[in-house]
């Protein structure tokens, strides 16, 4: 264990794309927070890695726990790294399992390298997630989780149907696609997200909590695409019995959902809208 693990202080640092703070929760022996530039990154639990504290993780993990048989290995492409919250999960949850996480901020990696290691298994390639994306051997994924954001916003190149075919010819027959995004009233861009994620893939639903899928307020949505069925019906028990239920849309309900609404194409593809003030700050 690292020394600035045993003295709990708040560490600071420039890192390529604005200032990382990592803090110590006070509830929690092992617990850290990242934020960047005052977002919420990531929080993690040293000696407990299945401890998930946002919900839109305990989603992810729920997707990962119902996809292949429990304690099975997977080979996972992560598009985004943050503090490596899921690869740690799934370390601890799948051991054995191939992990590689793409992430374009190099210094940032380096800070969780020297104050929160992560478990072998986990591999870290430093660049753009489309690039390293497009740098996949064909069939070699079973799951791509992506997760990414620029400041509090989705960038345009990882939101189009190009962008997902490349993503399905990275995962194996029966691979998953996971995208983490947000938004809020009146919903244009994640209709528009499901509409994308349907031209590509046969299979395709979404999981946010009740008042989002309402649009009646900001937050995050799991978007989920497959050439395989989806686990809907176990995947659905498991987000309604969260503290805080999500419900999934799929068929039907989807469809209505998406409506009339075109999939993105890279040449009108555009940044996810931007939050709320605050809505992903620390309080």
């Amino acid at each position: 264990m690292s020394g600035q693990e045993r003295e709990r202080r708040p560490v600071e640092r420039e890192v390529a794309l604005g200032t990382a703070k990592l803090m110590p929760d006070l509830d929690r022996e092992h617990g850290w927070l990242l934020t960047l530039d005052g977002t919420t990154q990531s929080y993690v639990d040293l000696a407990d890695p299945t401890y998930l504290e946002f919900e839109y993780i305990q989603r992810i993990a729920h997707l990962a726990d119902t996809v292949a048989p429990a304690g099975e290995p997977l080979d996972a492409l992560h598009l985004g790294g943050g503090a490596l919250t899921i690869p740690r999960y799934l370390a601890a949850t799948r051991p054995g399992s191939r992990q590689r996480v793409v992430e374009v901020d190099g210094p940032l990696m380096r800070l969780i390298a020297e104050l929160l290691p992560w478990p072998e298994g986990i591999e870290i390639a430093v660049g753009d997630a489309r690039e390293r994306l497009g740098e996949a051997p064909p069939d070699s994924a079973d799951l791509v989780i992506a997760d990414v954001f620029r400041g509090s916003r989705t960038p345009a190149h990882l939101t189009s149907v190009e962008f997902l075919r490349q993503v399905r010819a990275a995962l194996r027959p029966g691979g998953c696609y996971a995208a983490n995004l947000a938004d809020g009233p009146p919903l244009a861009f994640a209709r528009a997200q499901a509409a994308t994620v349907r031209e590509v893939f046969p299979y395709a639903c979404l999981a946010a909590e009740p008042s989002v899928l309402r649009g009646r307020r900001y937050g995050n949505i799991l978007l989920i695409g497959s050439d395989r069925p989806l686990p809907v019906e176990e995947l659905g028990r498991r987000l309604a019995g969260d503290p805080f239920p999500a419900r999934l849309c799929e068929g039907a309900d989807l469809t209505r959902l998406v409506g009339r609404t075109p999939p993105v194409r890279d040449a009108d593809a555009q940044d996810s809208p931007p939050p709320p003030e605050g809505a992903f700050g620390v309080g």
